[in-house]
This record gives C-alpha cells, sequence and structure tokens, in this order.
C-alpha cells in the first residue's frame, strides 16, 4: 500500500523532550482571536493589523480520495482571510476554495498570506493531492495556486500555479503531489515551500520564472517506531488505517521531508523547516540552510514536527512544533523554541495552551503571535506570546549542527 501524506493539514516542542531536561518558562499567552477554522499563516503589514487565512471547511462539491483513501475530500468555498484591527476580528475575504472531510479536518486551502514592499497582498493557497485530478474535479479553483486579493471588491487574481509545476517538472523524482504550505515575498519574488513536492520554490510576484530552487531530502530510520495496532490516527488524510499500523515497519524506513515554513536569514539564506512524513519520528524533523548555491545544509536539527519558523530583528531563529510527540500518540502539546545566532535554544512555551499550532510571526511589539489548534474547525485560535528571557537548554549533539555556519516551510507525501 502507498501511504499518501500530502495534506499536512495542519499541521497542526517540546525540544526537552529530546535533550530529557526542560527550560525555565515564564512566558505569559493571551488569546486574540477563537472560532476560526482551520487557522493557518499570519503576518502584520505595515499599520500593524494582523492577517490570518483560514483554510475553511470544503463543502458539499466534488470529491477526490483523500491521500490515505480514508475518505474524501470534498470541495466548498468556505476559505477565507480575517483580520485583527483595533482588537476587532472580521474576515475581510471569503469564498476561497477549500477541501476538507466531511467533518471539516483534513482541510487544505488558505494556507499563508503575505504583503510586498509596497503593501500588496498575495495568498498561498494549498491542496494536498496530485494535482492531475484537480481540474477535472474542480475546474478552474485557485487550489495550489498564489493568489492576488482584493479585499474591497473581495476578488482576486491567480499569480502562479504551484501544483500544476509539480505536475509537469517532479522535481523530487518521486511520486507526484502538491500542498504548497507556506511563503514569503522576497523583492520581487515569492518563495514557497510544497510540502507535498518536497521542494522550495521561487516565482516573480508577476507570475514570471516558476522554478525549483532546491529539493528537501528524504531521510532513513533504521530503527523507526511504529503505530500499535490500536492507535488511532491524528488526521486521516495523514496517516494509514489502523489496520496497517501493526505491520512490521522494515529495516531502512523511508521518510518524507514535508517542508513545511521557509525564513529569509539575515545572512540572505532561506530557512526551511520540515515537518517529516509518517511515522514522524521524534527528533527527527530538521531546519535547513539554502545558500546562493540553492543546496540545502542542515542548519539545526533534533525537533519533533516543525511547522513554521521566523527570525526577529535581532537575528534570533524561532521554530514552532505541532506536537512535541509523535502526533499519533494523541498529545498535541506544541512549543516555540528559540535559536540564538550563536546556536543556544530556549524553549519560550511548551503546551499550556498551545496545541498543534501551525505558524507563527514576530509582532511590532517583539510578541509572539501563533496560529492554535490550527486544524481543529471552528476551534482555531490566535495566541500572542510574550517574548520573555528565558534559561536556554543545555547544548546537546541533538540541539545544535552547525549552527556556527550562520553568515557563510497537514510528509504529505506517498511512502515507497
Amino acid at each position: 500500500m502507498k501511504l499518501k501524506l500530502f495534506t499536512l493539514t495542519f499541521l497542526t516542542f517540546l525540544i526537552a523532550t529530546v535533550l530529557n531536561s526542560k527550560a525555565a518558562i515564564a512566558a505569559s499567552l493571551q488569546i486574540l482571536a477563537d472560532n476560526l477554522n482551520n487557522a493557518r499563516g499570519l503576518t502584520f503589514d505595515s499599520n500593524g493589523n494582523l492577517y490570518i487565512t483560514e483554510a475553511g471547511l470544503g463543502g458539499q462539491g466534488n470529491c477526490i480520495p483523500s491521500p490515505t483513501n480514508q475518505g474524501n475530500l470534498c470541495y466548498g468555498t468556505t476559505g477565507a482571510v480575517t483580520k485583527i484591527e483595533n482588537g476587532k476580528t472580521k474576515r475581510i475575504l471569503t469564498g476561497l476554495p477549500s477541501l476538507a472531510l466531511a467533518d471539516g479536518t483534513g482541510a487544505a486551502g488558505p494556507n499563508d498570506i503575505k504583503f510586498d514592499a509596497n503593501g500588496k497582498p498575495y495568498v498561498l493557497i494549498g491542496y494536498g493531492a496530485n494535482p492531475a485530478l484537480r481540474d477535472a474535479a474542480f475546474g478552474n479553483a485557485e487550489l495550489g495556486k498564489i493568489i492576488a486579493p482584493d479585499f474591497e471588491t473581495n476578488s482576486w487574481t491567480s499569480i502562479a500555479d504551484l501544483a500544476n509545476y509539480e505536475l509537469a517538472n517532479n522535481p523530487d523524482r518521486g511520486d507526484i503531489g502538491s500542498n504548497p504550505l507556506a511563503f514569503l515575498i522576497d523583492g520581487k519574488r515569492a518563495i514557497a515551500v510544497d510540502a507535498g513536492a518536497n521542494d522550495l520554490l521561487g516565482v516573480g510576484t508577476d507570475g514570471s520564472d516558476l522554478q525549483a530552487i532546491a529539493v528537501l531530502p528524504q531521510q532513513i530510520l533504521t530503527n523507526p517506531i511504529f503505530p500499535p495496532s490500536n492507535a488511532q490516527p491524528f488526521d486521516p488524510t495523514q496517516v494509514p488505517s489502523p489496520g496497517n499500523f501493526g505491520n512490521a515497519p522494515p529495516s531502512g524506513f523511508p521518510v518524507q521531508a514535508t517542508p513545511t515554513g521557509v525564513a529569509k536569514g539575515p545572512d540572505g539564506a532561506y530557512y526551511v523547516s520540515v515537518f517529516t512524513g509518517f511515522p514522524f519520528p521524534e527528533g527527527g524533523a530538521k531546519i535547513y540552510r539554502v545558500g546562493a548555491d540553492d543546496r540545502p545544509t542542515i542548519y539545526a536539527d533534533g525537533f519533533t514536527q516543525l511547522t513554521n519558523l521566523t527570525f526577529d530583528p535581532q537575528g534570533n531563529l524561532y521554530a514552532l512544533q505541532y506536537a512535541d510527540r509523535s502526533a499519533w500518540k494523541g498529545n498535541f502539546d506544541g512549543s516555540v523554541i528559540k535559536i540564538a545566532p550563536n546556536g543556544t535554544r530556549t524553549t519560550v512555551l511548551s503546551g499550556n495552551g498551545l496545541e498543534s499550532p501551525s505558524s507563527l510571526t514576530i509582532g511590532p511589539d517583539g510578541a509572539i503571535y501563533v496560529t492554535n489548534r490550527s486544524d481543529r474547525p471552528g476551534q482555531g485560535q490566535i495566541l500572542r506570546i510574550e517574548n520573555p528571557k528565558s534559561v536556554p537548554e543545555p547544548t546537546s549533539v541533538l540541539s545544535i549542527l552547525t549552527l556556527g555556519i550562520l553568515g557563510v516551510i497537514a510528509d504529505c507525501r506517498p511512502m515507497r
């Protein structure tokens, strides 16, 4: 059986779990918004207003099989962009495409939003399946694309088709699948990660010159920990049916990278977080650095199920874990981990209300903003986390790898 693991939908770290130690934490947490539908990406505009993408609930339209064949993903126009301005929350763009299971889980839709230097917004729409199925089932829906919205008219223009690029080029030479999850705007180019395609893509904000920058490598597990036969999948679009859990895992078990986030570092390189594919090994997630030679190198490892990352103005890198343990264990406490330029790691917040988060950003006030409960329809939240000083975790071979080289992205892929 081929295990289709494309959607990472939401994806929604206790790095101390890996290191068998914990940082002293004093971060406070505030809920700014609630009851969102599969909340995903978030960003601030130049006026300090916060924008959030909601992947939606799918709908009653045409359906395609989920990547693991555990139900159908059905189409609707329930995706949205929400704005928080002066403490008030309002959906300012509606009717965006969305795919989800019947209960609204496993959603793929608006995954991220960014503004260019002139204040023009762009929205990244996910997909989570084989692009060959898309057009026949959903016509000209913007699934798997970057769009430029007009909030005043509740309309948008298609900029680039990332899913079709995977169909036409398949850069990693694996099974074909696409689920763009996160992006950034770098001058006149959009830089995106596609969790289904395992690659980092670049395209002009005018839609020109779409091409793969780098392919994120899979890893081989020599002693994988496989879910027991009575385990329940945390997302039916990401794991096989329980009847397959009891199969003895082979030696040399391949695990897809599943890139989930991308940030531009102070050195001009792109930094990419990976979630890892099934069975989501604890301590198996990494952060890659992609420099001028477009070759991904490991910047830091020892994480679990990373979903996003961002830099602050001081050059500290913040990484977000969806869950501190393999998600099939049923515990969805996540973590925010700060990595200083010298490699020191500090857990800013672990658990204590942080559950299956998907994205984070640093606000104008220096606080950390997170989309929380990001894979739960109707339960998504926006959190504001104070960014205090806390006790750094001890350095170990798992906690830092090649961190001194600074200055030199619900796999969402089929397993084979």
